[in-house]
């Protein structure tokens, strides 16, 4: 785990790793995307522009959305909730808010909207794989315990958060998610310390409050972090596969295009759009029942499962609508 990857010398800021990789991302769905729409318009500058709104948009609904999923930590400290370099976004948000924003601004300059949602849609799986990259080394989205090899522990502090996510879950139960007892059963003098605003907590004692014997037993010994699922590499992989996926119903649909059968099924434009619901939505809720830090909300599931389901819904309805529309035209407006 390592959220801050390293410091700007001179200046002294530090560069977190979820932002980093948030911006490796971006980067590299921006270069899959202008290469992929290079026939649909003479003018690049367009997919640039959609770019950077969709990034604003990204940043903005991941924090909007776990904002309101866990007001509770910030109705008592409301200009908390702008406090976004402590952590705190959920990327699913993120990707609704920014799809929403691309899609006004498509509409807006009159661009060939279905044909550059398809080619979105893979540009948007991209950005996931380095997204879930930087969840892992920020140490959020964390899994549940796990004995097999390739399992991870995270370490009993947090350079950002005092804890990290998934130690401080295990040391405590949580009703939220119906467990009642703490899975790593702590001793209670690791518990309970007096803050810097002079106030006792009774939470877990951040790392520098410890004795020397409770930092090996934390590090090396008994009270080490319980091996986890890396559910954000599994993320990530899931990503890769499913832009390889989108990537090649989306040259089916080319080609089919080109064709004496321009009608194929499911080869109209937006239909790649709309299966990226289909299959993101499968992947996360299966995703789900491996991860261990989301609350059990509606239906003993989580809220991503929850969204995940009418994501599946609303991509066969978007897919039965653009198989059944005429293909748009291609004629963005000329560069200036």
């Amino acid at each position: 785990m390592h959220p801050k990857l390293f410091e700007i010398p001179f200046v002294h800021l530090t560069v977190p790793a979820y932002g980093l990789m948030m911006v490796v991302g971006f980067l590299l769905a921006v270069w899959v995307i202008r290469r992929l729409s290079r026939e649909i318009t003479p003018d690049p500058q367009f997919i640039t522009n959609a770019a950077l709104y969709s990034l604003i948009a990204g940043v903005v609904g991941a924090r909007l959305f776990f904002v309101v999923h866990y007001f509770y930590k910030f109705k008592h400290d409301l200009l908390s909730v702008f406090a976004i370099w402590r952590g705190g976004v959920e990327l699913l948000g993120g990707v609704l808010l920014a799809i929403a924003v691309i899609f006004f601004y498509l509409w807006y300059h009159k661009l060939p909207v279905r044909r550059y949602l398809d080619i979105l849609a893979i540009g948007l799986m991209m950005a996931l794989i380095f997204g879930r990259i930087g969840c892992f080394l920020n140490g959020c989205c964390f899994g549940k315990p796990t004995n097999l090899p390739w399992a991870v522990r995270f370490p009993y502090h947090h350079p950002i958060l005092t804890h990290s996510p998934a130690y401080h879950s295990q040391a405590h139960p949580n009703l939220d998610r119906n467990r009642y007892h703490p899975q790593l059963e702590l001793p209670a003098d690791f518990f309970g310390y007096l803050g810097t605003d002079g106030q006792w907590y009774p939470d877990l004692k951040p790392y520098d409050q410890l004795t020397p014997e409770q930092k090996q037993m934390v590090d090396k010994g008994p009270y080490r972090c319980l091996p986890v699922h890396p559910t954000q590499l599994y993320s990530s992989a899931a990503g890769v596969l499913l832009a390889l996926i989108l990537y090649l119903f989306w040259r089916r649909g080319q080609k089919a295009r080109y064709s004496a059968k321009p009608g194929k099924f499911l080869t109209k434009p937006g239909c790649t759009f709309a299966l990226m619901f289909i299959i993101y939505g499968i992947a996360r809720f299966f995703l789900e029942f491996v991860r261990d830090d989301n609350p059990f909300e509606f239906d003993s599931i989580t809220i991503s499962q929850n969204i995940s389901i009418g994501m599946i819904v609303m991509g066969a309805v978007l897919m039965a609508t653009f198989g059944a529309m005429k293909p748009d035209k291609i004629t963005p407006p000329a560069p200036k």
